[in-house]
This record gives structure tokens, C-alpha cells and sequence, in this order.
């Protein structure tokens, strides 16, 4: 995956505000006009949208798969996440202005094998990739920036597996799938 310009960074940005400023003004957020936009927003691509307010989170929402159009993915993740988010309530036009908004584009995720614990770690890189992992209907992805607070994969995947609803040591198993994706993250 190319690394987006800055020109498309910008577009994208604006577009994820003036689709949360309509609808949070009561307007339905116009669809962005795909003809207009710059091919590499045009093609499928997976993102999540981050909303912060005084530097808590405040909404995140994402696609781990590309399912549509870059453009209209930031678009629809950015109003799930101001309104949509099941931890928060929607976002109010009093809060809006201190919102800021980030947006996390994914490469598409790549299955690592491993036949081991022990070779599962070691296939791990901390700080570059996000990992999901499922097993059944359980599944979970932590962004690379989760390296941060949890260092040592071990822990990276016990924690990810409490939260697929798993238990912390289902990792040990050897019977989890397990995908890797890259991350390009910019913020307004």
C-alpha cells in the first residue's frame, strides 16, 4: 500500500468533519463525489475513525477489511464513531469544535503462520504490525500503537485474547488464526 499524500490526508480529514458537522446540525453529510476525488481515495480501503476530546477517547469506530471505496469508508467510520460508538453518547454540536478526529488507514491484513507458541511470538513485531486473531466467532484486533502499553507479546496477546472473549493464555494453543496488518495514522 502507498503511503497517502498529503493532499488526500486532507481530504480525508475534512471530509470525516463536514460529514459529522452535517449530521450532527440535523443535515444528512452529502456522499463524497467519487469522480472528483484523487484515484487512491477512490480504491477499497479498511480505516478506523478516533474521536478524542481533550486528549480522552471520545468514539472510535473501523473496518478491518476493505469493503468499499477509502473515501466512503472514512465517511461512514466517522459518523459510526460520533454516533454510532456503543460506549459513548453521540457526539453533540457544543462538543464538536474541541473533537479532534484521527484516522487510522489499514493495509490489508496478511495470515502468519506459525506451528508454535513459541514461533507465534517470534513472528510477532512490536511497534509495526497490528494483529487480529479469531478463533470461531471470537475475534479482536489490537493496532500497532498497543505495543505502547503492552511491550511484551506475551502479555500484547493475552490481553488480546481476554478481549476476542477468549482466554488470556488461548494463544499458547496453537489453534487461534492470526493476521497482521500495517498502519498509517494521521490526525488533524
Amino acid at each position: 500500500m502507498t503511503e497517502l499524500t498529503d493532499e488526500q490526508r486532507r481530504i480525508l480529514l475534512t471530509l470525516a468533519r463536514d460529514s459529522i458537522h452535517a449530521a450532527v446540525h440535523g443535515a444528512a453529510p452529502a456522499d463524497p463525489d467519487m469522480t472528483a476525488l484523487p484515484p487512491r481515495l477512490q480504491e477499497p480501503g479498511a480505516t478506523f475513525v478516533t474521536l478524542t476530546l481533550a486528549e480522552d477517547l471520545r468514539g472510535c469506530i473501523g473496518s478491518l477489511e476493505a469493503q468499499r471505496p477509502l473515501a466512503a469508508d472514512v465517511q461512514a467510520n466517522a459518523l459510526a464513531a460520533a454516533f454510532h460508538d456503543p460506549r459513548f453518547e453521540p457526539v453533540s454540536a457544543a462538543e464538536l469544535p474541541q473533537v479532534r478526529v484521527e484516522i487510522s488507514v489499514l493495509t490489508p491484513r496478511a495470515p502468519l503462520e506459525y506451528r508454535s507458541a513459541e514461533e507465534l511470538l517470534q513472528c510477532l513485531r512490536p511497534g509495526v504490525d497490528g494483529v487480529v486473531i479469531e478463533r470461531g466467532w471470537n475475534r479482536a484486533t489490537f493496532f500497532p500503537q498497543v505495543w505502547e502499553q503492552l511491550p511484551e507479546p506475551e502479555d500484547f496477546l493475552g490481553h488480546l485474547c481476554y478481549k476476542a472473549g477468549l482466554p488470556a493464555t488461548a494463544w499458547r494453543r496453537g489453534d487461534l488464526q492470526v493476521f497482521t496488518y500495517q498502519v498509517e495514522k494521521f490526525k488533524e
